[in-house]
């Protein structure tokens, strides 16, 4: 990872300074880096230890803080990994204009791969990424989502980049179609688990230690897997109120539906749906050769579940 953090240092050089300043400081923000390190961990299981890991790790990573960078135009955020967003700090035209640059930059570096395979992997993640964006905008506000139109959001948004990037991996390691498909659904697994995990804590999570606004989904009329849960399990009384809140997004109702969300056992759904993510990405572990990085893997499946940020 420090040797993927000089590959990120030295590819945000700009001649603009305000593009160097943008970028610097949403990725000196610090985050878990669990997409690069993912990338590595795959390349470590299979047996490839040449520089270019470190090239398209930084890539991975420079595409999904290109998505935060928007993401946090589109949601209006003020607050992220603890500290104030670059839309907050620098104005929404810097903060769209400078993920432009992001994303751009992650395209010149992957040329450097000279791999079309990769290149190919990398743009159709970026654009399925995008689509999941829209589909979740598209979802605002709709307390009718159901479970299935909710996956469908949080496989292309979210998990579409971890799947990548251990797919990637494989890729660089020359393994064969089955192992290569083996490493993408252990990334696509952990993706799905990672989100539906940060949506409980946006009920039940401490905002200190997850560095940012707790009711956040609710505010923005997210239709997440804990709300899905709740409105099939409560009274008709219940699902009236939650309705309500996700349609206006009204956060100075997130103690009445967090009560709510409590009350139904929808975080137990939720977290089932989670165990079963992280039990498909360990299942998918287990087929990797075995050695210290397909451990780190393991441990990283079944520790997911236990994320307070």
């Amino acid at each position: 990872m420090h040797e993927v953090d000089q590959v990120i240092a030295l590819r945000l050089e700009s001649g603009v300074p305000l593009v160097a300043e943008v970028s610097r400081y949403i990725i000196s923000a610090g985050g878990k880096r669990l997409r690069p390190a993912l990338l590595l961990l795959i390349c470590g299981a299979l047996g490839f230890k040449g520089a270019q890991r470190f090239n398209l790790a930084a890539v991975v990573e420079f595409i999904h803080t290109a998505t935060l960078l928007h993401d946090d135009v589109v949601d209006d955020s003020a607050l992220r990994r603890g500290n104030a967003t670059a839309n907050e700090t620098f104005g929404n035209p810097a903060s769209v204009l400078v993920g432009d640059f992001l994303y751009s930059r992650a395209f010149q570096m992957m040329v450097d791969a000279d791999n079309m395979r990769i290149m190919q992997v990398l743009a159709d993640a970026t654009n399925i990424i995008a689509e999941g964006e829209v589909m979740q905008l598209m979802n605002m506000h709709n307390a009718a989502l159901d479970e299935a139109g909710y996956l469908q959001v949080i496989r292309s948004k979210t998990a579409k980049l971890f799947e990548a990037s251990a797919r990637v991996g494989a890729i660089l390691a020359n393994a064969p179609p089955e192992l290569e498909a083996v490493c993408a659904e252990y990334g696509q697994a952990m993706g799905t688990a990672f989100q539906v995990i940060d949506d409980i804590l946006d009920y039940t999570g401490d905002a200190s230690v997850m560095g940012k606004s707790l009711g956040d989904d609710l505010r923005e009329g997210k239709t997440t897997l804990p709300l899905i849960a709740a409105m099939q399990r409560g009274s008709a009384e219940q699902r009236e109120l939650i309705k309500t809140a996700i349609e206006a997004g009204d956060v100075r109702m997130i103690e009445q539906v967090a009560s709510i969300v409590l009350k139904t056992g929808a975080i137990d759904v939720a977290r089932t749906a989670a165990t079963l993510e992280a039990e498909r990405a360990i299942a998918a572990a287990r087929r990797l050769p075995d050695g210290l990085h397909t451990t780190c893997l393991l441990q990283l499946a079944s520790q997911l579940l236990e994320r307070q940020s």
